[in-house]
């Protein structure tokens, strides 16, 4: 593996690698005349690169492109402006020996990477230069690609099966031993640990229930006595408490335990501010884009209602983390005045053409309140999709009862109103016999499943999610979202860089199935929406900080309807999420290319 890669990055090494951008900057005679030297060399270079009729450079030429392109955004004294910081001024210092002590290790990583790519000598996994083969055509050319694809798709899969699922044999075995610890901690039978109501009457509510079931690190202990203690919401089901592993050090359910076990520097942030968690913590701005209580609309065609405002479980990232108080609280409800104005704003805005039920967790209801609510949403004429936001396939699968999927199904009405579940499976090891059953019982009422993951630190090694959106197909859901986990500061332990997720999708998804990557990449922006991730030009890169921080100006999605201001938002620094792969055994390396992704 060579030296940690948090040693690498060094003052010195970007110095030695960046001798023209130096020369450049200290011959100016201001910052400004180095800011106007500096982008005219960066056009230049990639002039010239693209100039050039041999293609020497392979792919490397497109790294050129968009190093360069990335070298011209941080240039411009607008991109100060909103960054807050001069990448042209730590350059100018830089070059005449000031001291900078600012900048840190994070810092010079990207600065050495964007020297190197501008000038054609990116440094990635696969830089190597292949001799190209004979060239052949025809019926050969076809059995020697073959070949190659296969040798291709072996190293695929070997690397998804470092990761286990919950439909393996193994798994499954070893939670059947799981499974029978919890009826015998609880006093239960296996009649109702298949039952939703009893499932949610016996959710462990601090780290005293849950060590009754699952074996607990002490620092998950204290992390759980703490947010108990603080009135911070926490819960989790049994079906789940079933799904982690006795072995923790393991790391096998990493995810899962990330899932609800919270960090404490998560705690310790939402302690700080328990009186003013909404203003602290509504990232989405939802007080600014509530028209009426209970709604959400940031849309032209479609609204989010949430009428009930519990989970049986709770996610330590959730988006409404300031609203939940505790997981299936009493009073979660809300009134039927509040209700009968929600859906009457819907009905009077026949723009609306669908509304997604959410929360809270809105099966968390009895079939009969939940019904009554979709039942009037049905009844409005201009609805045409009524989709429900759940995660109980995942955390409490049996509430998906026959009975409920059947009256699910009954609400449909083809050709006019469709009824669909959008659920969040996050990681492989989630996927279960349960699971797939109660995806089944929906399917079979003609009820679609699609699926929203958040791309956190504890799904993201290489390949992990490539093979979660191979088993979400093979399961009968289909892969929608993958969000980037949002700039929440109290969630920083989940976030991951942009750049990782571009990276994924590129080099990993992109060899997996069509149908297997129907996903699309986005990022919530506060009060606006979703970002599209995937098109350069829904976003701009302002700056690189001291510590390595990508500022990233996100554009409004209705920037070409109307005028909206755009979204300023800092990411994780590269160098910060590398050396955290590196703590939990992966290799940087297989990362390197990560740094060419903006």
């Amino acid at each position: 593996m060579g030296q940690p890669i948090a040693g690498r990055y060094t003052r010195e090494r970007f110095l030695a690698v960046s001798t023209r951008i130096m020369e450049i900057v200290r011959a100016a005679g201001t910052v400004e005349e180095a800011r106007r030297a500096l982008f005219t060399h960066v056009s230049d270079e990639h002039y010239e690169r693209f100039s050039e009729t041999t293609l020497s450079f392979g792919s490397r030429l497109y790294i050129v492109r968009d190093c360069a392109r990335a070298w011209r955004a941080m240039l411009t004294p607008i991109s100060d402006q909103k960054a807050g910081f001069s990448n042209i001024q730590a350059l100018w210092d830089l070059a005449r020996g000031g001291a900078r002590p600012d900048l840190g290790p994070g810092f010079y990583g990207e600065m050495i990477h964007l020297a190197l790519g501008l000038e054609g000598k990116a440094v990635t996994l696969h830089s190597e230069e292949v001799e190209s083969p004979v060239k052949l055509s025809g019926r050969e050319a076809a059995v020697v690609r073959s070949a190659e694809l296969d040798r291709l798709w072996g190293h695929v899969d070997e690397l998804m099966e470092r990761y286990g699922d919950g439909l393996g044999k193994e798994e499954r075995r070893r939670r059947a031993g799981r499974r029978r610890r919890i009826l015998k901690a609880l006093g239960a039978t296996a009649a109702q640990f298949a039952d939703w109501h009893w499932q949610v009457k016996h959710i462990a509510r601090n780290e005293e229930e849950l060590g009754r079931m699952v074996n607990l690190l002490p620092v998950e202990r204290e992390a759980i006595r703490k947010a108990a203690a603080g009135r911070l919401p926490f819960g989790v089901t049994p079906y789940y408490a079933s799904l982690l592993d006795d072995d923790a050090e393991a790391g096998r359910d990493r995810a899962l335990r990330a899932q609800v076990i919270p960090p404490p520097e998560y705690v310790d942030r939402m302690l700080e501010h328990r009186g003013d968690r909404e203003c602290a913590f509504d990232f989405m701005l939802e007080r600014d884009t509530s028209p009426v209580d209970l709604v959400t609309r940031r849309y032209p065609a479609i609204a989010i209602l949430k009428p009930y405002n519990t989970c049986p479980q709770i996610c330590v990232y959730c988006q409404r983390n300031w609203e939940i108080d505790e997981a299936m609280a009493p009073g979660a409800m809300a009134s039927g005045a509040e209700i009968a104005a929600a859906v009457d704003f819907i009905a009077r805005h026949p723009a609306l053409r669908e509304i997604l039920v959410t929360g809270g967790d809105p099966l968390g209801m009895a079939d009969r309140p939940l019904l009554d609510i979709l039942e009037r949403l049905a009844a409005i004429p201009h609805i045409e999709v009524i989709r429900i936001g759940t995660r109980t396939p995942v955390t409490v699968p049996m509430r998906i009862t026959p009975q409920l999927a059947s009256a699910l199904g009954r609400l449909r009405d083809p050709g006019r109103r469709e009824v669909c579940v959008v659920t969040h499976v996050e990681h492989p090891y989630e996927i279960t016999p349960e699971l797939v059953a109660a995806v089944d019982r929906l399917k079979r009422r003609g009820i679609s499943v699609f699926n929203q993951q958040v791309y956190t630190f504890f799904v993201s090694r290489r390949f992990e999610t490539a093979k979660l959106r191979m088993m979400l197909r093979r399961s009968g859901i289909d892969p929608y979202y993958t969000f980037m986990a949002k700039g929440k500061e109290e969630t920083n332990a989940y976030r991951v860089p942009l750049a990782r997720l571009l990276q994924e999708q590129k080099e990993e998804a992109r060899l997996l199935p069509g149908s297997r990557r129907t996903d699309e990449m986005v990022y919530n922006v506060p009060g606006l929406g979703k970002n599209y991730l995937r098109a350069m030009q829904h976003r701009d890169l302002l700056a690189i900080l001291p510590d390595g921080s990508r500022v990233y100006d996100f554009h409004p999605w209705e920037k070409g309807i109307s005028d909206r201001a755009s979204y300023v938002g800092h990411d994780i620094p590269l160098l910060e999420y590398l050396s955290r792969l590196e703590e939990v055994g992966e290799n940087a390396d297989d990362y390197e290319s990560i740094w060419y992704y903006y």
